[in-house]
């Protein structure tokens, strides 16, 4: 495939990728107005993103299945179509009920785009630009991330906080008449779609046994400990910093999106680093072991705040920089005629992390144990480093079993 089609193909999954971590903080920056709003604690606000999540991790685990039997690029328009449909819901409120369908709406869209994104990119990008495309779809959602909190609070400071979801739901809007109109690109060639075409008659999309695999479970729990942490720095670090170093909301509001910033830098260097390292576990360590030191750091509260926000920024380069490395290790573990239920499965991990975060986050800051917010995300991005090693290993196994 030429550069220019693998380029369109990584741009436009990319951008619908980085609309799903847009709603993954749909909610949790305006958190403060909802407190006021709606009179809810701070673990009724984690509740929100915690069923978002789960809600997400039951979808993603049967949008593998549906992205196998009929194809990712319906699913993909489902999973946008949804969002936009969410925050519609959302900026409609009238109480916490309302806000927790809206959620739950959010959570059905956002499920889909793991099985659906990597089907794409293994299906529709040259083996040699694997690791670049993976940089690229990390980057977008590091970016989405990043612009979540920036638009949120921007728009919801001018005009509220409905009008800032009505906003994102045109966004989706847009994005999804995106894809339609280059739907072709996404689809491939006629021999491509001929091949996955026999590929899905010769094999069932509904087989089960790619969860006898011990390496799906191991890739499971390594995203499960991932999101956790993940967790933990999108739903209450900001405001553990306000209490730890007594900083005003309009400076710590900005700590999330110069986290992602620094995260989507360590992921374009990860994309270039993941082609030359022969071991991706040992790049994963680095990055686990130096942003659980940092989480660590801040938690203690040995610097200043202002070197605290800098920190925090590169707290977010080094564990971005793992995104290709641990991208690659999964796609080395998933067996080719399975990739939409296996990422399905092992991404639902993440979101099974990202339900439960918020929710412990939030007891925590409710307990007055503001430290304890970055202490879990060093220990939980501990674990997951653990995790990976034992994927690694076992993948490798696997493969010189393969070959005797």
């Amino acid at each position: 495939m030429s550069i220019r089609k693998d380029a369109e193909v990584i741009g436009l999954v990319s951008v619908a990728h980085g609309t799903s971590h847009f709603y993954h903080l749909i909610l949790a920056p305006l958190f403060p107005w909802l407190k006021v709003e709606f009179g809810l604690s701070y673990a009724e606000l984690g509740f929100l993103m915690t069923m978002f999540f789960i809600v997400s991790t039951i979808m993603q685990a049967a949008a593998g299945f549906w992205v196998d039997h009929s194809g990712p690029l319906k699913v993909l328009f489902f999973g946008v179509g949804m969002l936009a449909v969410s925050a519609v819901v959302l900026a409609f409120s009238n109480g916490y009920w309302t806000l927790l369908i809206g959620a739950c709406l959010a959570g059905l869209g956002n499920g889909v785009f793991h099985p659906a994104d990597y089907t794409l990119i293994n299906r529709r990008v040259s083996p040699e630009r694997l690791p670049h495309a993976y940089s690229m779809h990390g980057i977008s959602g590091a970016l989405g991330w990043a612009a979540s909190p920036v638009v949120l609070v921007g728009i919801t400071a001018l005009a509220g906080w409905r009008q800032a979801l009505l906003m994102s739901s045109f966004m989706a809007c847009v994005i999804l008449l995106l894809l339609f109109w280059r739907r072709h690109v996404l689809m491939g060639s006629d021999e491509q779609r001929h091949e996955e075409v026999t590929a899905r008659s010769n094999a069932s999309a509904f087989s089960f046994d790619f969860l006898r695999l011990p390496v799906v479970w191991m890739c499971w729990v390594f995203f499960f400990f991932y999101a956790l942490a993940l967790s933990g720095v999108q739903s209450f670090a900001t405001t553990a910093m306000q209490v730890l170093y007594d900083l005003p909301f309009t400076l710590t509001s900005t700590a999330i999106t110069t986290y992602m910033l620094g995260s989507a830098g360590g992921m374009f260097l990860g994309g270039f680093v993941a082609t030359r390292v022969r071991f991706p576990e040992r790049l994963i360590a680095v990055g686990l072991v130096l942003g659980s030191a940092i989480a660590i750091v801040i938690a203690l509260a040995l610097v200043s705040g202002s070197t605290m926000m800098s920190l925090f920024t590169i707290m977010g380069f080094c564990v971005g920089m793992v995104g290709p490395s641990r991208d690659l290790m999964i796609r080395s573990a998933t067996p080719k005629e399975a990739s939409g239920r296996v990422f399905g499965i092992v991404y639902s991990g993440l979101d099974s992390g990202l339900a439960v975060g918020p929710l412990l986050f939030g007891l925590l800051m409710d307990w007055q144990m503001a430290p304890g917010v970055f202490i879990g995300i060093a220990i939980f991005l501990l674990l997951s480093l653990l995790t990976a090693y034992r994927v690694s290993g076992n993948t490798r196994n696997n493969q010189l079993m393969k070959n005797e």
